[in-house]
């Protein structure tokens, strides 16, 4: 056991971090109570800063964002790769006695990956955000600060292993993300899809809180005292809880449908093409490829080994569902004219191959998806930030794919970077996703050849999509709006390299990250108490393996 507090210091230090980006430079620049042309009443103030106060806002919050890279890096070194699957750099300490909640943190390799994923984004968004936010200082101040706020609320949230408090975190990542979408985002409809991103998820997570204190009030009390052990909600001691049936299916459909609308999975996902148009690239990167892994992170963690039987009745459902999205959000991102818009309708589909995965109880198959998690994060962070970049080349930053063309001519590292980034949502061997998707189709197959197959044409129209949307904005005439677009410079450069770097580190060396959701996508199986299919053919003339019979689910 590390000596270190690990988790705790990745939880607290984005919070210092925020405090000094959010006080650098006040008092400075514009006098009190004036507000610039265009403001809108999210993230304005009556302090402004000068050029001086938002260079160093910058600086303060890169920093920030780097020396959390750094603690990570350490968290990696402290964790051992051998025992993936078991919860380490555990930190427990009493929180709420009265009603047994626990402050208790603890990763095993799955939510290891996904902390390195929401700290390593991070400091590229303030890259990518560096001339954002229509020049006013304060609200790029503001900005940065609500990030590394963000940040903060993702790590804990991935190392939560107290129910309770995984709850109450789960609701207050709300609070930042609402303003980051509302507050600073550039769509004519920011507010209306802040406003419907809370709704849909409130509704969901009041749902939650239900099942949440059903499943408390099945803790046995103590015969002696008369009350409930004071860590009564630690996942450990909710595992295995002598439940009913009809109880425990009743609280498997309250959570899974709180982590469905977080995903999102069709057809609670309406907010997220709303939110990816009228955000601002980067916030669309923290809420799609970090904060929306909560809900699958959550669909293995908890729903699973809180309630393996009701898992095991859902799952044919819930792979009917996944399947559905898979198809349904990559039709619909073929037909949308919107840019950012497009690559939301991609990751309704990427997350159904993430459920799929799950939901297909097998080891291959969710350590696929576990894996999908950060890959998709990668890829799909790379689509936004550098679709981000084309966007700011335009005279009117407009997201229109209509009003690009020949990009390519004038920007060549961009349109490749964005060829890159695409190719990577689209599964090209080689490229990150591409292992993932393959161990995620491999699980389903074994155990359900039909929504495997159903599932294999959003390969095809993966490529579609992206290829399409290429040919249209970055090949062909150059577009009178775009000819004398400069190409990527030296700080996007930056940022599109490491992302790129990264795809295709993990596309050609994934057993650098194998290891760390192999073991637990064991552990995961054997948990919700399914017998684990291999994907193996039998040859002509035998007989199936045991369990291996289409849609089987012992």
């Amino acid at each position: 056991m590390t000596t270190l507090p690990w988790l705790t210091a990745l939880i607290v230090w984005p919070l210092v971090a925020a405090a000094a980006t959010a006080l650098t430079g006040r008092g400075r620049g514009r006098p009190a109570g004036t507000v610039p042309a265009g403001a809108g009443a999210f993230g304005t103030g009556s302090l402004g800063t000068g050029a001086f106060g938002a260079r160093a806002a910058r600086l303060v919050a890169l920093g920030g964002s780097l020396v959390e890279v750094a603690l990570v890096v350490g968290a990696f070194l402290a964790f051992d790769t051998t025992r993936a699957a078991e919860h380490q750099l555990a930190e427990t300490r009493p929180w709420i006695p009265a009603v047994g909640a626990s402050y208790a943190v603890a990763v095993d390799g799955v939510g290891l990956l996904l902390v390195a994923l929401s700290v390593g984004l991070v400091p590229l968004v303030i890259l990518a955000a560096w001339r954002e936010q229509g020049g006013d200082p304060v609200r790029l101040r503001r900005y940065l600060a609500t990030v590394l706020v963000l940040e903060a609320f993702t790590v804990a949230v991935f190392a939560a292993r107290d129910v309770l408090l995984f709850y109450v975190l789960f609701e207050a990542m709300l609070v930042p993300a609402f303003f980051l979408i509302g507050g600073f985002g550039q769509g004519a409809q920011r507010r209306y899809a802040a406003t419907k991103f809370l709704l849909y998820s409130l509704a969901g997570g009041l749902i939650m809180l239900v099942a949440v204190i059903a499943l408390y009030l099945q803790v046995p009390v103590d015969p002696a005292t008369g009350a409930r052990p004071e860590d009564a909600f630690l996942t450990a001691n909710l595992t295995g809880l002598p439940l009913g049936t009809v109880a425990e299916r009743l609280m498997f459909a309250a959570f899974f449908l709180a982590f469905a609308v977080k995903a999102p999975l069709v057809p609670v996902h309406s907010w997220l093409p709303d939110v990816a148009q009228n955000a601002t690239p980067g916030t669309s990167t923290l809420l799609v490829c970090v904060l929306d892994k909560v809900g699958t992170f959550g669909m293995l963690t908890l729903c699973l080994p809180l309630f393996p039987e009701a898992s095991r009745w859902a799952a044919p459902a819930v792979v009917v569902l996944a399947v559905v999205s898979i198809l349904y959000g990559a039709v619909l991102a073929i037909g949308q004219s919107d840019l950012l818009r497009l690559v939301g309708y991609t990751s309704v589909s990427h997350f159904g191959f993430i459920v799929l995965g799950i939901f297909s109880l097998t080891s291959l198959g969710v350590a696929g998806s576990s894996l999908m998690m950060l890959n998709h994060g990668i890829s799909t962070g790379a689509l936004f930030l550098v679709a981000g970049f084309a966007i700011a080349r335009h005279p009117a930053a407009s997201q229109r794919i209509a009003d690009y063309g020949g990009l390519r001519r004038v920007a060549p590292v961009l349109g490749g970077t964005f060829l890159v980034a695409g190719l990577s949502a689209a599964a090209l061997p080689g490229l990150a996703t591409f292992v993932s998707e393959i161990m995620v189709f491999l699980g389903a197959f074994a155990r359900t050849h039909v929504a495997a197959l159903v599932a294999v044409p959003a390969v095809v129209l993966a490529a579609v999509y992206v290829l399409l949307t290429y040919q249209r904005m970055f090949t062909g005439d150059v577009a009178p709006d775009v000819a004398a677009a400069r190409d990527l410079g030296a700080r996007e450069r930056t940022v599109a390299g490491v992302l790129v770097t990264a795809l295709l580190v993990l596309g050609l060396a994934p057993g650098l990250v194998t290891g760390y959701v192999a073991e637990p996508g064991v552990r995961a199986v054997e948990l919700v108490g399914a017998t684990d299919v291999e994907p193996v053919h039998p040859p002509a003339g035998t007989a199936a393996a045991p369990g291996a019979a289409e849609g089987s689910l012992p």
